[in-house]
Order: C-alpha cells, then sequence, then structure tokens
C-alpha cells in the first residue's frame, strides 16, 4: 500500500524538499507525501531515532529521504543543515516550516522564560530556517516556503506565548512574500485546525478532555486529518500554486465562523481525506472510541 495523493505522479521528480518537525504528526504525513511523489525529503527535527524511524518508512515504501537531527532555534545548526543538503543534493525546492509546539495554560500564569521559549521555537526557528534557506540558495534559484501556524483567528485563550509566535509566522510571511517575490521565491502559510494527529497525546488530562470536546463547537463538525493537511502544503509547493505568495490557507472545518447567533447543526456529506496509508490514530481518540463502544 502506498500514499494515495490527490496529486499526480511524479510532480516533484528531481527535487528536494525540506521538512522540519518531520518525525511525528503533520510534518512526518507530509514529508511522505512529498516523497511519494517523486521528491527527496529532508527529515528535520530534534530526535534523531524519530526521523531515522521516517526515513526507513519513506524508504521502506520506495521513496528517497534523509535524517538531519538539528534544533531549529540554534543558527549555527540551522546553518550547517542546509549545506548539508545542498551538499549532498545540490539543490532546495522547497521547505515546509513545520516544527513547532506549546502548552496549555491562562495567559497569567506564562512565565517570561516560558513566553520566550514558545516564542522562539514557533517564530524564531522558522525565521531563522527561511533566512538561511533565502540566502544560501533560494535568493538566486527561486523556491516555496510554507510555514505552518494555527488557527489563531480572534485569538487563542489559554495559549496566548503561541499565539503570539503564529501572528508573527502569519505576518513574517506577508513581507517575506513581498520581499522574496523577485526571486521567484513563494511564501505562504496553513493554518490547521483541530487535527487528529499524535500531537493530542502530548497534552495534560485537563488540555485533552477539552480536546475531546473540540469538534461539536466547529461547522463541519470533525477533526481535521493529517493528510488534509499534507493536501494544503503540497498544493502550496505545486506549480499550480505559481501566482500564490502571502496568503493563508485555512484548514479548520470552518472554525473562526461558529458564532453564538447560529445553532450549529450536526454536519452530513463530509468525508474525511485520509490519503495516509500509515496514518495512526491518536492514542486520546482511541480512548474515546473504546468508551463510546463500552
Amino acid at each position: 500500500m502506498s500514499y494515495e495523493s490527490v496529486f499526480r505522479t511524479g510532480l516533484f521528480t528531481g527535487q528536494t524538499h525540506i521538512v522540519t518537525g518531520a518525525g511525528s504528526g503533520i510534518g512526518r504525513c507530509t514529508a511522505h507525501e512529498l516523497a511519494a511523489l517523486g521528491a527527496h525529503v529532508a527529515l528535520v527535527g530534534r530526535t534523531p531515532e524519530k526521523l531515522d524511524a521516517v526515513r526507513a518508512e519513506i524508504l521502506a515504501d520506495g521513496g528517497s529521504a534523509s535524517s538531519h537531527p538539528c534544533d531549529i532555534r540554534q543558527e549555527e545548526a540551522v546553518a550547517a543543515t542546509i549545506d548539508a543538503v545542498l551538499a549532498a543534493q545540490g539543490r532546495i525546492d522547497g521547505l515546509v516550516n513545520n516544527a513547532g509546539g506549546q502548552y496549555r495554560t491562562p495567559m497569567k500564569t506564562i512565565s517570561t522564560k516560558g513566553f520566550e521559549a514558545v516564542v522562539r521555537n514557533n517564530l524564531t526557528g522558522g525565521f531563522i530556517f527561511m533566512r538561511e534557506v533565502y540566502t544560501r540558495w533560494m535568493e538566486e534559484n527561486g523556491g516555496a516556503i510554507v510555514n505552518i501556524i494555527a488557527d489563531i483567528w480572534n485569538g487563542w485563550p489559554d495559549f496566548a506565548h503561541s499565539a503570539a509566535a503564529r501572528g508573527g509566522m502569519f505576518t513574517l510571511t506577508e513581507t517575506a512574500a513581498c520581499e522574496w517575490a523577485a526571486s521567484g521565491v513563494r511564501v505562504n502559510t496553513v493554518a490547521p485546525g483541530g487535527i487528529a494527529s499524535s500531537g493530542f497525546d502530548t497534552y495534560s488530562p485537563e488540555a485533552k478532555a477539552k480536546i475531546l470536546d473540540f469538534p461539536p463547537t466547529v461547522p463541519l463538525q470533525r477533526f481535521g486529518t493529517e493528510s488534509e493537511i499534507s493536501a494544503a502544503i503540497v498544493y502550496l509547493l505545486s506549480p499550480a500554486a505559481a501566482y500564490i505568495t502571502g496568503s493563508c490557507l485555512r484548514v479548520d472545518g470552518g472554525a473562526p465562523n461558529a458564532r453564538s447567533t447560529w445553532k450549529l447543526q450536526p454536519a452530513q456529506h463530509n468525508t474525511p481525506f485520509t490519503g495516509f496509508h500509515r496514518a495512526e490514530l491518536p492514542q486520546l481518540l482511541r480512548g474515546a472510541q473504546r468508551s463510546e463502544m463500552a
């Protein structure tokens, strides 16, 4: 069995794409789809074991990938990683800035150190990778960058640190799209909503309970899938998006459009896209399914 992408076979043959945060979740899924479409995928993340496991999966499926352990918050490490990819592959056609993370807590409890750590992880690290990819390759050769943000519209209570960082990445993307257009570099964002991925299992018990309450609050009444995010990313990297830059593609089930003045109805005729053949339901949702069946 292989990845069931909606895009044509060989779309990225001969190209090299970097995916940060590639060891799990959305990054892992996106790496698989890009490899299935012919790209060599440079897998970037902080945990070598996770990267090696994803690389082994891609190779077993007939794709091409390499592992590059790297802390995106460290300038020297990022520069060395990009140089290593260029030395091995000779080009970088796309960058998926996916690495990041946060924890749930009220804004009043966030320490300055904690705030800065989340901002460095979700904004500064992405900026460093963008800048180094641009100056080392894309400025002279063109390319495409997709930055992953989040459903930050109208604010993000209990995630003020990440909301600030993701909002910064949104406007940073718009700025880069203008400054780098002359070099043939397109820069866009994808904003996932509630996506069923391994990230669900990293939250506290209280946060997990709130996650389970999420589907009825959005118009499409469900969680999204990793492959629905990957498809959006792949589209923005593809030639079909050649006239798209500085834009944000929301993949969130319509979450920001829900209003207190409108009673949401049970959604029908909306089948999740599940193209990722190696997708695994988070433990949190497996437990919820067992509870419903009991």
